[in-house]
């Protein structure tokens, strides 16, 4: 698979295969227990390839560990202009801050910015208990549980982290998501829904 031009996959590609090396585990049997082939483990840890957020969430868990581990958090007291530290969780045609230092356990902030038809690439769950999705402009298109909720600007919606959601915009222009994650994503797992 091609490089993605909207990948972000620079900073935790890395890091994935410094977990992965620090395991002593193969390519092959991350792959295994992922679900992807060895080509696409090595290409992700690369930074080569674009990956959805359901696939990093497996990968993570084939590495035993959880997706938070991956980011970066702000390291100031106040975050402005809403940058905050820059997201990579998986996706496409999206640009993704983390506005939560790591020290908050209670709740988890995000703001994602969607190009069209930018979104999540599929379904998944997170270990935590509520989502809550404010849509500052744009459209989003959401499934939970196979359910779809459409927002549009001002809109907002809240659901269990645990049923399997996916996300995208199907507008023309860009949207941009603030969610809030609670608790805060573990450090040590996430547990993709069966």
């Amino acid at each position: 698979m091609p490089e993605a031009p909207d990948s972000h996959m620079s900073t935790i590609g890395p890091r994935l295969r410094e977990l992965r090396l620090a395991q002593g585990l193969t390519l092959a049997q991350v792959a295994e227990t992922a679900g992807v082939t060895k080509g696409f483990v090595s290409l992700a840890e690369r930074g080569k390839t674009s990956v959805s957020v359901p696939t990093l969430i497996r990968i993570c868990e084939a590495l035993g560990t959880g997706i938070a581990t991956l980011f970066d958090y702000p390291d100031q007291d106040v975050v402005r202009g809403g940058v905050g530290a820059k997201l990579e969780m998986g996706g496409h045609g999206i640009e993704e801050f983390l506005l939560t230092p790591a020290e908050e356990r209670h709740v988890q902030v995000m703001r994602t910015i969607l190009r069209p038809g930018g979104g999540s690439g599929g379904a998944y769950s997170l270990e935590a208990e509520t989502v809550f999705a404010y849509l500052v402009r744009g459209t989003l298109r959401l499934s939970v549980d196979g359910e779809p909720r459409f927002l549009e600007a001002g809109d907002s919606t809240t659901f269990s982290a645990r049923a399997a959601h996916a996300w995208d915009n199907p507008g023309e222009d860009e949207a941009e998501v603030l969610w809030s994650i609670a608790p805060a994503l573990p450090l040590s797992r996430t547990k993709l829904r069966p």
